[in-house]
């Protein structure tokens, strides 16, 4: 079965590893409510999130995943303030994601104009840790 995985670009950029399709990586998954992610990737790819990756909080509450990383795309959108806002918090502007798939993941990317990368969509599907065969040792 395949997943898709946001992973944040500042959790990278702060204490992840990079990785880059056919990868084994273990990580702590956190289910998500895809339309959390509506406004960075739009409606459509937002139902597609499946879970996000996460290292600081939450992880403790279960064991890692292992994974067999199969796609990796990066996620630009623009940020902007909104009208009316009495913070001056900036929010993804819906419909200005662009995105762009790539052979590694290090939480950086090449600047783009009007946008900013904001993290990465993963496909990745579960693995399982090979198993030695059971010995036939008959010897005695």
């Amino acid at each position: 079965m395949t997943l898709t995985i946001w992973v944040d670009d500042w959790q990278i950029q702060c204490c992840g590893e990079n990785f880059t399709p056919g990868d084994v990586v273990f990580w702590h998954l956190l289910e998500v409510d895809p339309e959390d992610y509506a406004d960075l990737v739009g409606s459509e790819r937002a139902a597609e999130i499946d879970f996000c990756e996460e290292h600081h909080g939450g992880e403790g509450e279960h064991a890692p995943t292992r994974l067999r990383v199969l796609t990796i795309t990066e996620v630009h959108c623009r940020y902007e303030v909104p009208l009316g806002s009495t913070s001056n918090v900036r929010h993804p502007v819906p419909g200005t994601t662009e995105l762009a798939g790539v052979r590694e993941a290090d939480g950086r990317a090449a600047n783009r104009p009007h946008v900013d990368f904001t993290g990465y969509l993963v496909t990745a599907e579960r693995t399982e840790l090979s198993r030695a065969p059971a010995s036939s040792d008959t010897s005695g």
